[in-house]
């Protein structure tokens, strides 16, 4: 049989051509628009954003696995490789998409931020400080991290614990934006560091959480903790030093120190058991045993506990009457209550942060900081 040429309009191929075009001026665009972002968008979507980058412009990973301490690459190499067979055309079209997500998330907070809350503090990123009606509140404020505690923010931190001792409020609050009040140490602290630096890192950390808690212990007023949903880690164990402690009945508090291969901080070594009972505090730090609002009131660790629907409404007016007593009278009876045990709670401090200098160096530490992101790239 006589073959049959198969015709294919011009304008087909026109169109497909210029649709081509048109989908690669829009992947080097975004690639542009990327660079405007003002806000880092943190490590996962920068790892997918790297993933989908690489998947569209060489195509499925065929780059030999990274060794398992090489924490930076590994991740690299599962974003990447998690991506499977998906087309370079689907990774350019799911990149464009997600980079222009993240630009409308950024435009509409910034929008939001437009009209600045009235005694908003300056110079702030990871928080948000104001001073109103006598309280200084304190907001951790990476509601995309779960208010995850990266180095940045433990150092903003201490800068705004050491204002609000200094300043003319009467009260210190402090709560988390969004649904967490906080998922305690950012593990991303550890990814980006070399093996030839992890001693560096340990000695340096323990410097830096040393100081954290150190603040806690000497702050000069009332202290109160306004925690809006779960709790993790080091800002459950730093409740043990807040004078009073507010929560929602939807808060549940967890210190997974033994399933990440680490001990015990924020002095809760000394503290919980004092507070809870020796039995009780075993079971929350060795055993990682998660309690709700109700059972962490029941054991002392929480002074009171809300129904969230109407959590915000009912404490704040409770702490703008806390706030309305005599300033001097509170800072005095603080520090006379506080006085008694300051000495052995910074001797506690720095001995939790030097055992946790070993811990972080120690293979029961690695791996099971491995384990967890292996898990987490399976997700």
């Amino acid at each position: 049989r006589r073959a049959e040429a198969v015709c294919i309009p011009a304008s087909h191929l026109h169109m497909t051509a210029a649709t081509m075009q048109v989908s690669q001026k829009d992947f080097e665009k975004a690639q542009e628009q990327l660079k405007l972002l003002k806000k880092d968008p943190g490590n996962e979507t920068k790892l997918k954003l790297y993933a989908l980058f690489k998947q569209a412009t060489e195509g499925p990973c065929k780059a030999p696995k990274p060794g398992m301490l090489d924490f930076v690459k590994k991740a690299k190499w599962d974003a990447w490789n998690s991506l499977g067979n998906l087309s370079q055309d689907n990774a350019q079209q799911k990149y464009i998409e997600l980079v222009s997500s993240l630009l409308s998330a950024e435009s509409a907070g910034q929008k939001k931020d437009a009209a600045p809350e009235e005694g908003r503090h300056e110079g702030y990123e990871t928080i948000i400080v104001t001073t109103k009606n006598n309280i200084t509140k304190i907001m951790f404020n990476r509601p995309d991290r779960k208010n995850a505690i990266n180095h940045q923010m433990y150092r903003e931190i201490i800068k705004a614990l050491e204002e609000a001792g200094k300043d003319d409020s009467t009260i210190a609050v402090i709560t988390g934006s969004g649904d967490y009040y906080s998922s305690g140490n950012d593990l991303n602290n550890f990814t980006n560091v070399q093996p030839s630096d992890m001693q560096k890192m340990a000695e340096d950390g323990a410097v830096l959480l040393r100081e954290f808690v150190g603040h806690f212990i000497d702050f000069p007023k009332p202290l109160i903790a306004v925690v809006n949903g779960p709790a993790i880690g080091i800002c459950v164990t730093v409740l043990g030093l807040c004078d009073v402690v507010y929560a929602s009945d939807r808060a549940t508090f967890h210190t997974p120190f033994s399933q990440l291969g680490q001990s015990p901080e924020g002095c809760s070594s000394y503290l919980f058991p004092k507070i809870m009972g020796l039995a009780k505090a075993k079971e929350v730090l060795l055993f990682s045993r998660k309690l709700t609002a109700a059972e962490a009131c029941a054991r002392g660790l929480v002074t009171e506990v809300f129904p969230d629907p109407t959590f915000q409404k009912e404490v704040w007016p409770r702490l703008e009457a806390h706030a309305a007593l005599p300033k001097q009278t509170l800072a005095v009876s603080k520090q006379l209550l506080r006085s008694m045990e300051k000495e052995k709670l910074h001797e506690v401090n720095s001995r939790e942060c030097e055992i946790l200098k070993e811990r972080w160096l120690s293979d029961d530490c690695i791996n099971a900081i491995v384990s967890f992101f292996q898990k987490k790239s399976k997700l």
